[in-house]
């Protein structure tokens, strides 16, 4: 259960990603996430000492997070925003159905593949609100989605088949990532010489630091936590919940209403993630049923 409550955590962070990020959607895509990343990274300083890993290690690391991040971004700018953020939430579903590629012992089961396919509609239709056209001119933003979740999906997978590495050499992952970031941010502003430099004021500065404290940050040091604890195909089915949450969160604090679609659409991402992690949460049940001293 304390993967499960680690990957929630995550989870729960990384709702708060769009309302966050749309108080610093003004600055360069890649200005914003090398900073974030790099706060990110650098509060995992108290623990630099787990930065000492093999090489294998960090390339896997760093392509995860900077190229998920980088991939991510780039197709944003290609191709309309809802059908990029729907073609990125195939993540999920690619760590429940890879998880037997890249790991022995992880079977799927019938209950693995119905949760994560019942999260998926629910994504579809809380993404895209009911509304979605893919087209030809798009492509290869769309290719570029799909190989961001490709990508994330992948490095979630490989950190349980890599040699075992402490949770805080992820501030590695982050800060160099971050740095790689700012760079592509540099490449940007010497491809474009007219390019005015952003000015960041204490507003901006201030939810720059908390994306990097929260969904761009200390999101993936429990994410890291949570996969090397559990079965990742139940962590796939809950991730699903992302997209919920982060729609509650926008409805709470963003002024977005909430649709009927968006009721259906959260209620077969809630059955996904009951009917992808049964098995766990009924173990959970019996053993809580059989602990000692329960009352009668």
């Amino acid at each position: 259960m304390a993967a499960l409550a680690l990957a929630c955590v995550s989870i729960a962070i990384w709702s708060s990603l769009a309302l966050l990020n749309s108080r610093v959607n003004a600055l360069p895509p890649f200005l914003a996430v090398g900073v974030a990343l790099c706060v990110g990274g650098l509060a995992g300083l108290v623990r630099a000492r787990e930065w000492r890993v093999g090489a294998k290690t960090l390339a896997v690391g760093i392509g995860g997070i900077f190229g998920y991040h980088a991939m991510l971004f780039a197709a944003f700018r290609m191709a309309p925003a809802v059908e990029v953020n729907l073609i990125n939430y195939l993540w999920p579903l690619l760590i429940v159905m890879l998880s037997p590629v890249f790991l022995r012992g992880f079977r799927l089961g019938p209950r693995h593949v119905a949760g994560a396919l019942l999260g998926l509609s629910g994504a579809a239709l809380i993404v895209s609100g009911g509304g979605l056209g893919l087209r030809a001119v798009f492509i290869p933003g769309y290719l570029l989605a799909a190989a961001a979740a490709l990508v994330w999906a992948s490095y979630s997978l490989l950190t349980k088949r890599l040699p075992p590495f402490p949770t805080g050499a992820v501030g590695a992952f982050c800060l160099v990532s971050g740095i790689l970031s700012l760079a592509l941010y540099g490449l940007e502003r010497l491809a474009a010489p007219g390019m005015a430099a952003p000015a960041l004021g204490g507003r901006d500065w201030l939810f720059l630091v908390l994306l990097g404290f929260g969904p761009m940050g200390g999101a993936f040091y429990a994410w890291d936590a949570a996969l090397k604890r559990g079965d990742p195909r139940v962590i796939g089915s809950l991730s699903y919940l992302t997209p919920l949450l982060s729609t509650l969160n926008l409805v709470a604090f963003g002024g977005k209403r909430l649709s009927l679609g968006s009721g259906i659409a959260m209620s077969l991402i809630v059955a996904g993630a009951v009917v992808g992690s049964f098995d766990v949460l009924r173990a959970a049940w019996s053993a809580a049923r059989r602990r000692p001293g329960r009352a009668a």
